[in-house]
C-alpha cells in the first residue's frame, strides 16, 4: 500500500508541474519557489502548536487547490502560481513521507512518525 500512495503523490507532483507549464513563468520560478512552503517550519521556534498550525496551513492541498481555482476564476496568475507551488510542494513532501503535523512534535505526522 505504501508504494501505491507514493506513486499517487508522484502523479500529483507531476500534475503540479504540468499546471505550472500552463502559466507564463520561466521554469526557474518553479525551482526557486518549490521549497518556500517549508519556511512555515519557523513556527516551531515559538511553540509546537504554532509550528504545527503554520506548517499544516502551508501544506494543506485543499487550500492550495482553492487558491488555484480562485486564481483561474479571476484570472490572477500569481494566485494560480501560489496554489500550484503549495500543491506541488505538499505532494513532493508526502512522496518523501512528510505529512501534516500533529501538535505533539514535528516528527509526528498523519503519515506516521518521521524516521521510523
Amino acid at each position: 500500500m505504501k508504494t501505491i500512495i507514493k506513486l499517487e503523490e508522484l502523479g500529483l507532483f507531476i500534475l503540479g508541474i504540468y499546471l505550472f507549464s500552463l502559466l507564463n513563468y520561466e521554469w526557474w520560478w518553479f525551482l526557486a519557489l518549490i521549497l518556500v512552503p517549508d519556511f512555515s517550519m519557523l513556527g516551531y521556534v515559538f511553540d509546537t502548536k504554532i509550528g504545527a498550525f503554520l506548517y499544516n496551513i502551508f501544506h494543506h492541498r485543499g487550500i492550495a487547490v482553492l487558491l488555484y481555482i480562485i486564481g483561474c476564476y479571476f484570472k490572477i496568475e500569481i494566485l494560480q502560481l501560489t496554489g500550484i507551488i503549495l500543491f506541488s510542494h505538499s505532494s513532493m513532501d508526502r512522496f518523501f513521507g512528510y505529512g501534516l503535523k500533529y501538535e505533539s512534535g514535528f516528527k509526528y505526522t498523519h503519515l506516521g512518525e518521521i524516521g521510523k
